[in-house]
């Protein structure tokens, strides 16, 4: 048999600061959904979301660090630097919203009316759920683009915040789905128009980076993400004077909430949701513009 140059296994993969960091995750994330599992419990849409996030979180890291200690990842046909860099963005922004969702809607100091013992799994659990943001956080750091560095498209900061605008168009779409009343007039709608072509757009700009299909367009990738990003931009300044203006001017909704709707079911709260984040990522998308001008597309890593 001849010698394949090397060793089979790659022990940088778990020894390597962000082996480490992919350690404690496994770790991290494990303990989280045991302790809920087991005592803590969780019951709703929200509680379902964050046993989801941190059991999907947890086997998509053990793939990762399994692929890269035994050099699997090589005989996959994906680019495994842009699909890494871009998971762990992901993972960090669920993370940190499982981290808040939990403990807002299942701790609380008292024991009644569940035992004391459910109560102290849930903020063990909690605590948990923290760290485990912070380990995903950190391996972001990790492997993020450095100035002159040759990287992954996803590891720079551009790439990071298709991530990100794509996490915050998720929250524009359940406060949209939630009884927001978006189709009461034409500007609305043409908001969720805006809303849904930049969030698809993005998602084809990371799958692309991520399946390492990027050199088979037949016109150059990196231009293509400059002008999309300024059209993200231009459309997002529409829907950031439109939406408000159609759901708080007096003339078309109400500036302040109205006194007689019901706690988690009233439209203006979802709409005000939808203004805050419309403006977020009006924000991020700015940011990556100015970023995009900057960087230079490697595709093959």
């Amino acid at each position: 048999m001849e010698s394949t140059g090397g060793p089979y296994l790659n022990t940088a993969a778990v020894t390597s600061p962000v082996g480490i960091a992919r350690l404690l995750q496994i770790m991290f994330g494990c303990t989280t959904f045991s302790l809920v599992a087991h005592q803590g419990g969780f019951s709703a849409a929200y509680g379902t979301f964050c046993m989801f996030v941190w059991t999907f979180c947890f086997a998509i890291t053990i793939f990762i660090i399994t692929c890269e200690f035994t050099r699997l990842h090589s005989c996959l046909s994906i680019s495994w630097g842009n699909f890494t860099a871009a998971f762990a963005m992901l993972a960090t922004l669920m993370s940190a919203t499982a981290a808040v969702i939990y403990p807002l809607y299942f701790v609380q100091l008292d024991c009644y009316p569940i035992s004391c013992e459910v109560r102290d799994f849930r903020i063990a659990a909690s605590v948990f759920a923290g760290f485990l943001f912070l380990a995903y956080a950190a391996e972001v750091f990790l492997t993020r683009a450095k100035p002159g560095q040759v990287t992954s498209y996803m590891a720079t900061v551009s790439g990071l915040l298709k991530i990100v605008q794509a996490f915050v168009a998720c929250i524009i779409f359940g406060a949209l789905v939630n009884d927001s009343q978006y189709g009461k007039y034409v500007a609305t709608q043409w908001c969720v128009a805006v809303y849904s072509f930049c969030f698809v757009v993005t998602v084809v700009v990371v799958a692309l980076s991520v399946t390492g299909k990027t050199t088979l367009l037949w016109f150059s990738f990196e231009r293509f993400v400059v002008i999309y990003t300024l059209g993200a931009v231009l459309l997002y300044v529409t829907a950031a004077v439109i939406w408000p203006v159609f759901c708080f001017d007096s003339k078309y909704g109400s500036a302040q909430r109205p006194s007689s709707c019901a706690k988690g079911r009233c439209p203006w709260d979802s709409q005000l949701v939808i203004a805050i984040f419309t403006y977020v990522n009006l924000l991020l998308y700015t940011v990556d513009l100015a970023y995009s001008q900057r960087i230079r597309f490697v595709p093959h890593l």
